[in-house]
C-alpha cells in the first residue's frame, strides 16, 4: 500500500512538473495604459511636454513610431485588444454595442492564465463583446498582481484615467497649471483662441498628471524587485482626447505612444528590432497586441487572431500597412476605414452623406468643441478649420512626414495616383480578409448573426454576400454622377444591405439623387428592411416634394419609436430625422411624444435615441 501511495506522488509530481517549470520560466508582463492621448511625451520630441517617468522608461527600452490604436475611440479598441480579431469582424465596431465571439474563441488572457500567469486588470473593461468564461483572475480597482500566489507570473495591466476626455474640460486653478497656455502648439485645423489654448494647455497638464500615475505603477515593479523579471509595455488607447483626435480615424486620432521595455534575462523575447532607447517605425497596432503577449508567453497564436506578433518566441514578420476604422459614435453613426504606411495614410469615407463634426453630446461637453463650431458658422474659420464642420470626401491621402496635422488632402494629386492606388487596393484586400460586417446596418449585424455570433456570419456567404455588398458600398459612395443609374440598380438586390446601400447613393447625390430614383425611393419605403426604409425616407424627406416629406416623416418616426421597433433602427431614424430640419415642424406633436429608452434591448445602447431627441425637438422649436 505504502508502494502504491509513493507511485501516486511520484506520478502527480511528474505530472505537475512540466507545469510547475514553464510556470517559473516566464516573464511578468505588465502593461501600463492611458486613455485618451497620444504620443505629446518628452521622449517623443514634444518639448511642450513634461514627462519624465515615461522619458526615463523609453531611455532604457524603445519606442514605435507607428503605432496605432486601430479605433479612434476606447470600447471598439479594447474589443480590438480583447479579442485579437478587428470589431469590423467580430461585429463590435460601433461605440458600446454588444456582439459575442464564436464558441470556442477565447480573450487572451484566458489562454495566458491556463498556461500559469495570475492576470488582472485594473480596471477598465468597456468591451463591445461578452466576456464569457474565466477571464481575469481579478479585474476592478481592487485588482493587484500583488495579489497573486507566491512565484507565480503576473500579467496585470494598470489604466490611467486621467488624460481622459472627461478631464480636459474640468476647471484648474491658475495656480495649479503646469503649462502655460500661450506656448502650446495649436493643430492647423484648430482655430488659435484663448480658450483652445486653454483645453490644450490643460491636455497637457493631464499628461504630467498621468506621468506621475505611470512612475508609480512603475515604482511598485522596482520596490518589489521584479526589475529583471517584468516585461513593460506601456501605450495610450487612442489619441488626444481633443476634437478631431478622438473619435477620427486620422493619424492624430489612431497614433498612440508604445513603450516597450525588456530586461536583459528576457531579451530574447524581445522584437527583432529591439535597441535600448532606440526607436522602430513598424506598423503595430493593438490587433498586435494579443498575438505578441501570447508570444512572449510561450503560446502560439491563435490561427483565428488578425494580427501579428511583434515580440515572443512567434515574432512575425513586418506588415506594410495598419488599418483603423471608424464605426457609430455614440449617437452618431458613420462608417469610415483607414490604411496607415509609414509616411502615406489613406482614408475611405463610406457615409460621405454626414458631415465629420456631427454632434456628438458628449463631445460638445468640450469647449473647444462649442467654439469651434460657433465660430464656424459666424464664418470666422480659415479653410483647414472649416473641413471638420463639412461633408467628406469619398477619399482622404495625408503625408503625415510632411503634412503632420492631415489638412492636405492629396486624393486628388497626379503624382500621388500610385500611393492611392496602392492603399485603396490594400483597404479593399483587407476587408475581404477580415470580412467587414459593418457593410450592415447595425440592425442587421445582430438580426443575421442570431445563433450564432457576427464573426460566423460574416464567414457564411449564405448569411453575408461581403462582396455583393462591399462592391454596392463602393458604388453608392463614389460621388459620380455618373455612376446613378447603376446605383438605382442595387434597389431591385434580393439582398437587404445592397438596397440599403442604393439608398445612401442616393442620398449622397442629393436632388440629383432624388430625382433620378424618385419611384425606387417611394417604392422602398415598404421595404422589408427598416433601414431601407429609413434610408429611402430620409432622401424624400430632404429633397422631395411637400407630399414625399410627409410620407417620408411616417416612416421614420414609426421607426424612432424604440417601445415598438428595433433599437439600431430607432437610433438610424432618429439621425435621419434631425437632418431633416424644419420639414420635419409638421410632427413636432408627434416627436415630443416620442418615448426616449426602449423597453428591450442592449442596455449599452439604450440612452442614444434619449439624447437624439431632445436635441432635434430644441432645434425645431427655435425654427
Amino acid at each position: 500500500m505504502k508502494t502504491y501511495r509513493l507511485f501516486l506522488v511520484v506520478v502527480l509530481f511528474l505530472m505537475t512538473f512540466p507545469l510547475l517549470v514553464s510556470s517559473q520560466d516566464l516573464p511578468n508582463i505588465l502593461w501600463i495604459t492611458s486613455e485618451d492621448n497620444g504620443p505629446q511625451l518628452g521622449c517623443y520630441g514634444d518639448k511642450y511636454a513634461i514627462t519624465p517617468n515615461l522619458d526615463k522608461l523609453a531611455a532604457k527600452g524603445m519606442r514605435y513610431t507607428r503605432a496605432s490604436s486601430t479605433a479612434p475611440v476606447c470600447a471598439p479598441a479594447r474589443t480590438t485588444i480583447i479579442s485579437g480579431i478587428y470589431p469590423p469582424s467580430n461585429g463590435g465596431e460601433h461605440m458600446r454595442s454588444m456582439t459575442r465571439l464564436p464558441d470556442g474563441f477565447k480573450m487572451y488572457p484566458a489562454y495566458l492564465r491556463e498556461a500559469g500567469y495570475y492576470c488582472t486588470n485594473n480596471s477598465k473593461e468597456d468591451y463591445n463583446i461578452e466576456k464569457t468564461g474565466d477571464v481575469w483572475d481579478q479585474s476592478g480597482r481592487k485588482a493587484h498582481w500583488k495579489n497573486r500566489p507566491k512565484d507565480k507570473p503576473f500579467f496585470a495591466i494598470f489604466n490611467s484615467t486621467i488624460s481622459h476626455e472627461s478631464k480636459i474640460r474640468n476647471d484648474i486653478a491658475d495656480k495649479d497649471r503646469i503649462h502655460d497656455p500661450a506656448k502650446a502648439r495649436i493643430p492647423a485645423y484648430h482655430p488659435d483662441t484663448p480658450i483652445v489654448r486653454k483645453d490644450w494647455a490643460q491636455y497637457y497638464d493631464r499628461m504630467t498628471q498621468m506621468d506621475v500615475i505611470s512612475g508609480n505603477d512603475l515604482k511598485q515593479i522596482h520596490d518589489a524587485g521584479l526589475d529583471d523579471n517584468t516585461i513593460v509595455f506601456y501605450y495610450g488607447d487612442h489619441g488626444s482626447g481633443m476634437p478631431r483626435s478622438k473619435r477620427w480615424p486620422y493619424f492624430s486620432g489612431l497614433n498612440v505612444p508604445l513603450i516597450v521595455y525588456f530586461p536583459e534575462k528576457w531579451k530574447h523575447l524581445a522584437p527583432k528590432d529591439y535597441k535600448a532607447g532606440g526607436t522602430s517605425d513598424r506598423r503595430v497596432g493593438f490587433i498586435d497586441l494579443a498575438p505578441t503577449v501570447l508570444s512572449m508567453a510561450n503560446i502560439k497564436p491563435k490561427s483565428w487572431m488578425q494580427g501579428h506578433a511583434f515580440a515572443g518566441k512567434f515574432q512575425a514578420k513586418d506588415q506594410p500597412y495598419s488599418f483603423g476604422f471608424r464605426g457609430r459614435m455614440d449617437e452618431r453613426y458613420d462608417l469610415v476605414r483607414t490604411v496607415l504606411g509609414k509616411r502615406y495614410i489613406y482614408i475611405r469615407n463610406y457615409m460621405p452623406h454626414r458631415i465629420y463634426g456631427q454632434h456628438i453630446n458628449y463631445m460638445f461637453q468640450t469647449p473647444t468643441t462649442q467654439q469651434w463650431y460657433d465660430l464656424y458658422h459666424a464664418g470666422k474659420l480659415n479653410k483647414a478649420q472649416s473641413h471638420f464642420w463639412e461633408k467628406k470626401p469619398s477619399e482622404e491621402l495625408y503625408d503625415i512626414e510632411n503634412d503632420r496635422d492631415e489638412v492636405n488632402n492629396l486624393a486628388q494629386s497626379a503624382e500621388h495616383q500610385d500611393t492611392l492606388e496602392k492603399m485603396r487596393k490594400a483597404q479593399q484586400d483587407w476587408e475581404l480578409s477580415i470580412k467587414d460586417v459593418g457593410f450592415l446596418p447595425e440592425a442587421e449585424i445582430h438580426s443575421r448573426s442570431e445563433g450564432s455570433s457576427p464573426y460566423e456570419m460574416g464567414h457564411n456567404p449564405e448569411k453575408y454576400d461581403f462582396d455583393s455588398v462591399f462592391a454596392a458600398a463602393n458604388l453608392a459612395t463614389s460621388l459620380n454622377s455618373d455612376d446613378l443609374p447603376a446605383i438605382i440598380k442595387l434597389l431591385d438586390s434580393k439582398d437587404s444591405a445592397v438596397r440599403y446601400w442604393g439608398t445612401i447613393g442616393l442620398l449622397c447625390h442629393e436632388k440629383s439623387g432624388l430625382k433620378a430614383g424618385h419611384d425606387a425611393l417611394i417604392k422602398a419605403l415598404k421595404d422589408p428592411s427598416g433601414s431601407v426604409q429609413v434610408m429611402a425616407a430620409e432622401t424624400l424627406g430632404r429633397y422631395g416634394s411637400d407630399a414625399d416629406a410627409s410620407k417620408a416623416l411616417d416612416v421614420i418616426i414609426s421607426h424612432c419609436n424604440v417601445e415598438t421597433g428595433d433599437v439600431y433602427e430607432a437610433i438610424l431614424a432618429a439621425n435621419s430625422l434631425d437632418y431633416l430640419g424644419e420639414r420635419a415642424l409638421p410632427k413636432l406633436a408627434e416627436i415630443k411624444a416620442l418615448p426616449s429608452k426602449p423597453n428591450n434591448g442592449p442596455a449599452r445602447v439604450s440612452g442614444y435615441v434619449g439624447r437624439l431627441l431632445p436635441e432635434i425637438i430644441s432645434k425645431l422649436e427655435k425654427k
